[in-house]
């Protein structure tokens, strides 16, 4: 893989032209990307911007997220063709941090249920994830050192997982979600994909102008909680060994490492996620759903077609759970200073009919907070198994850091 941090080293340093950066992923792209498939369009053409502390830096932007420079079809027949007259904020930002934004990378339809061809770079045969599944394949694949996902329910987390990179999903509109399509305005979040917990530190940092992100050279022993979810279910025992061995892992390294069992309103909000999700998606496509039915995506139609019923007293009703279990969730926080689960059930499924299960990521994007991915194991079958670090509401550098000192201990 690529990396942000030792790109913008060697750039600094005189060793590599941002130029020849660019040069590096264009070239990435054009032997790897007709078998992952993690594209939908790029730049061949792309030149380095002349400054900012992400010059020379290639970004893939998901499909779903406004770009002027190149159309956003959000991976939906209806978009075909569509082209904004404006960059989202976000892309804007990158931008100004002088990046040069590559391409357009592959989405489910609408960032729904329905996968792309995109395959997973560490076996083929494999999902890479999804939503967010050209992303996090393209940083997989060494094709770019930074790209731009979104997460609902669990679209970055789960694919960075798979595809074994880092990612964040940030405290909620930590990054602006204007120019990004709505599926739940309640839960939709930007994130970032790169190589490793400090690539996006320093990706997420550029962007936001934010030097706190950046994780420091020395990080204290974190408190962690160990959260294993078992109101989601179980997991498989990939999911399970991944966990296990991040947690002695980061114990081995000095870290105050003990499970914690969740409030019964905390289980109660992971229950009505899918609530809050789909009455606002019945909103957000209402346009598409009512006056375009036949050309909608079929899984994501067949979602919406059962959601129907859905009323506001229900949506009420789970509003009131989850601001009540934010609250409980911050005072949980008093005790640690991150928790640690699991990233997703296991390895990546086999095909490409499904994207996998976001059971174990929704709570966290109902909640708000930080999330960030670290590659814990090797599964069979070469497949990367990831495990979640989380930080309370806007404490986003606190996440990045610890998480940084969960990714080392695993180096060892």
């Amino acid at each position: 893989m690529m990396s942000l941090a030792d790109f913008q080293q060697r750039i600094e340093q005189g060793a590599l032209s941002p130029n020849a950066a660019i040069a590096q992923a264009l070239e990435a792209i054009r032997v790897q990307d007709g078998t992952i498939g993690a594209f939908v369009r790029h730049d061949q053409r792309a030149r380095a911007q002349s400054s900012g502390p992400l010059r020379g830096i290639a970004v893939g932007i998901k499909d779903i997220i406004d770009t002027a420079d190149f159309p956003t079809e959000m991976g939906a027949v209806l978009y075909r063709g569509h082209q904004p007259r404006a960059d989202a904020p976000v892309v804007m930002a990158l931008k100004r941090a002088g990046a040069t934004v590559i391409g357009k990378t592959t989405t489910t339809a609408f960032a729904a249920n329905d996968p792309t061809a995109t395959v997973n770079p560490h076996n083929h045969s494999h999902t890479p994830g999804g939503s967010s599944s050209g992303s996090a394949a393209a940083v997989a694949a060494g094709m770019v050192p930074l790209a731009l996902g979104t997460q609902t329910g669990g679209s970055v987390i789960r694919p960075a997982s798979f595809c074994g990179v880092a990612a964040i999903k940030p405290s909620y509109r930590l990054l602006p979600t204007v120019g990004v399509k709505c599926f739940s305005w309640t839960l939709d979040t930007v994130g970032l994909f790169a190589a490793g917990v400090r690539d996006v530190a320093a990706g997420l940092s550029a962007m936001t102008n934010r030097p706190e992100l950046l994780v420091p050279a020395h990080v204290a022993a974190p408190r962690i909680g160990v959260v294993t979810q078992a109101f989601a279910g179980a997991p498989e025992a990939s999911g399970a060994a991944a966990l296990k061995k991040a947690a002695r892992a980061a114990a081995q390294a000095g870290a105050n490492v003990r499970e914690l069992e969740m409030p019964e309103i905390i289980a109660e909000a992971w229950r009505i996620h899918p609530i809050v999700q789909d009455f606002e998606a019945q909103q957000s496509f209402a346009w598409e759903y009512g006056q375009n039915y036949d050309a909608m995506p079929p899984l994501l139609r067949g979602r919406l077609d059962e959601s129907k019923g859905g009323t506001p007293a229900h949506y009420d009703a789970a509003m009131d759970v989850t601001l009540r279990a934010r609250q409980v969730l911050a005072a949980v926080f008093d005790e640690v200073d991150v928790l640690l689960t699991l990233s997703a059930p296991g390895a990546a499924p086999a095909g490409l009919a499904s994207t996998g299960d976001p059971r174990y990521n929704r709570l966290w994007t109902l909640m708000g907070v930080p999330c960030v991915n670290v590659t814990a194991d090797i599964a069979e079958g070469g497949l990367p198994v990831g495990v979640t670090v989380i930080g309370r509401f806007g404490a986003d550098a606190w996440a990045l850091a610890a998480a940084s000192f969960v990714e080392d201990a695993l180096r060892g």
